[in-house]
């Protein structure tokens, strides 16, 4: 892939954006972020052709207001009514211990429902991405795994997070073509053990090592169509690029998020590549709608969707 960009473009996008932001009391936001999209997915290129985001700022408005209504509302509920109400401790932490499972839950709808959303606003050469996966199965996934990381203390992790990562993948689609996935968690767990015994001797940096390692493996392990992925990610390059993003929103007060973002999507361009042949003219569109209820769940916790 071949990442177009250029910081400059991208930072007089996100000048005006923060300017209308501004202006409209915070509600020209869900705009913005259609227009950041547009250019840095239009800015990306694979096979001699860009992708296009066709998401609109309507859709992203509607679905925070829906998202608030069905979840932000009944979660403020529950962490601040038994407080107003003076109501007993044993209630109140009922209701907290309620409001730790609602979100528990809430997250992976989120992320289900934001990579539906985005996916479906997604295309390449006219054809466009899909994501058909069961939320609800999704949900059992996620929250399974999180009691078992927990109870682990953390050592179940890389089974975690490899068996999200399966389920994302192995339900995504382009067109009638459907992304495959074959890593297993077991086989990242010496590189995790590394980071965890190297945190205190390395002041934590050994992580950057472990994300590299996590990235080439669940990009490795992925398949389209015959073909293989591959990545070139290092953890030494992976820090440069942190690090060097963190210095230039630093240095800039914040105004450098531009740059660090084009240097993120470069970044992953370049060391992210497709190889075997493919038969793309087997891929036929497949029409699939998707509401942006999710993306504005995940904009309730302030997540989002790392490039790479």
């Amino acid at each position: 892939m071949v990442f177009h960009g250029r910081g400059w473009s991208l930072f007089g996008i996100h000048i005006v954006n923060v300017f209308l932001t501004l202006v409209t009391l915070t509600i020209f936001y869900f705009w913005a972020k259609v227009r950041g999209r547009r250019y840095v997915f239009g800015q990306t290129e694979f096979e001699g052709d860009r992708f296009t985001f066709h998401g609109r700022g309507t859709e992203l408005l509607l679905g925070f207001i829906k998202a608030m209504v069905l979840f932000g509302i009944p979660l403020t509920a529950l962490n601040y009514v038994p407080q107003i109400l003076d109501a007993s401790t044993p209630v109140t932490a009922a209701t907290s211990l309620a409001a730790y499972a609602l979100v528990l839950v809430l997250i992976p709808v989120a992320r289900a429902g934001a990579r539906r959303y985005r996916l479906s606003r997604t295309s390449w050469r006219g054809i466009h991405f899909s994501f058909r996966g069961r939320t609800a199965e999704f949900v059992r996934v996620f929250v399974v795994g999180s009691l078992l990381a927990v109870v682990t203390l953390g050592f179940y992790y890389p089974v975690f997070a490899t068996r999200n990562h399966a389920f994302m993948m192995r339900h995504s689609y382009f067109g009638t073509a459907k992304f495959d996935f074959d890593g297993h968690g077991r086989d990242l767990l010496v590189d995790f053990l590394y980071a965890v015994l190297l945190t205190l001797p390395t002041f934590g940096f050994a992580w950057f090592w472990f994300a590299a390692a996590k990235r080439r493996y669940f990009w490795e392990r992925t398949s389209f169509l015959g073909a293989r992925f591959r990545s070139t990610v290092t953890g030494g390059r992976l820090l440069r690029l942190k690090l060097g993003n963190l210095l230039v929103i630093i240095l800039t007060l914040g105004l450098g998020w531009p740059f660090a973002m084009i240097r993120t999507a470069r970044f992953t361009c370049r060391h992210v590549m497709l190889e075997g042949a493919l038969d793309l003219g087997a891929i036929r569109q497949h029409a699939e709608g998707a509401t942006a209820t999710g993306e504005g769940l995940l904009s309730l916790f302030e997540a989002d969707l790392d490039l790479g």
